[in-house]
């Protein structure tokens, strides 16, 4: 199983999120060991980042896009982070997931700019093995970020289990549709084909619904835009009109939210996301979208920043680690403390910090 949490990894369902009196830490966390194998076990962790950095370093981040709500999130957390730390921080973003070449560009960028390290969110699982190879023979360390790439040269990895978040949504519905019951047919939206990510929330979500009632459709890939989204989701309802829920990427969810409700099918068509942003959290408390686990994509960040500035000063640090996953439905949206999950309302894109 490619690019999963694996054997192991205890797949519980917490309600609540953490909550911090001043500050974003310590934070709830899991530690994968060895560090970077795809077979790893998951152990849980208390972080604990840096209080400044030694000196204002210089980091470069390279995002594949900054088009939805999540990796605003992720941006949040990088530029706080290095607010915080003391540190001067670059972002650049590549466009969409078709510009592989844009980000290896970027990259190589950031390098011969003299950056102390590299913050990647990467377009493509196995397309950036190379320049991230480069940058670390030049001694210039590269933290994976989010997605996940299968380059044995990084640094660190500041990321959750997709396939557990896969895993989650797909459990859901299968409580919902148990072996025996009457089948349902879902649209499956898991994101760009080729993203390490994608590939491994597919798989998690495929083994969640396996031998329950639930039928899946062929999976629909495309780019995290919204019309690129709404485009698939209206080819399923045309092609399966009797489909029971739609299920995918926050995208696609908050995209099928306006469609659904043209069309008069909200009480017909239940939607689900297996990522937390702001669009899909509104529409749990709404009712229109049903579940969707919560990976804290601004503590990620927050994490990569803290762990390229240990590895820059030769600090102990925790190679492999990610925020604890949970799932927030209608029931259990009150319970949960926003603010440790998603950034302000109204955040827009910092892409430099001095």
């Amino acid at each position: 199983m490619k690019h999963g949490l694996m054997t192991g990894v205890a797949l519980a369902t917490l309600i609540t999120a953490p909550t911090f009196a001043e500050d974003w830490f310590p934070y709830p966390a899991e530690e994968v060991t060895p560090a970077f194998s795809s077979e790893g076990t998951a152990n849980p962790v208390t972080y604990e980042p840096l209080e400044k950095a030694a000196e204002p370093h210089d980091i470069c981040v390279s995002f594949p896009h900054m088009k939805d709500a999540y990796w605003l999130g992720v941006n949040y957390g990088v530029t706080e982070e290095a607010k915080r730390l003391g540190i001067k921080l670059n972002v650049v973003e590549a466009g969409g997931y078709t510009e592989l070449a844009k980000q290896v560009s970027q990259i190589e960028d950031c390098v011969a700019g003299g950056a102390d390290a590299v913050i990647l969110g990467a377009i493509s699982y196995d397309g950036l093995n190379n320049v991230i190879k480069e940058a670390a023979e030049k001694g210039i360390p590269v933290i994976d970020v989010i997605n996940g790439v299968s380059s044995p040269d990084i640094a660190a990895k500041s990321l959750v289990s997709f396939y557990t978040m896969g895993y989650e949504t797909g459990k859901y519905l299968t409580e919902k549709h148990p072996a025996g019951s009457e089948p349902v047919k879902v649209g499956w939206f898991p994101g760009p084909a080729g993203a390490g990510w994608v590939e491994a929330a597919n798989s998690g979500f495929m083994d969640a619904v396996e031998g329950s009632s639930v039928e899946v459709l062929e999976a629909r890939y495309g780019d995290t835009g919204k019309e690129a989204q709404l485009k698939l989701v209206e080819d399923v309802l045309q092609s399966d009109p009797d489909v029971s829920y739609l299920a995918g990427t926050a995208v696609t969810a908050e995209a099928a939210q306006g469609l659904l409700r043209e069309r008069g099918l909200t009480d017909e068509i239940g939607l689900l996301a297996f990522y937390m942003t702001p669009g899909v959290y509104t529409g749990i408390q709404r009712g229109m979208i049903s579940a969707a686990p919560a990976d804290s994509m601004v503590i990620q960040g927050r994490i990569a920043v803290d762990q390229a500035v240990r590895i820059i000063e030769g600090q102990d640090y925790i190679k492999h680690v990610g925020p604890k996953i949970f799932v927030v439905d209608e029931d259990t949206i009150d319970d949960v403390d926003r603010d440790a999950i998603l950034p302000p309302e109204g955040f827009r894109p910092v892409f430099s910090v001095e």
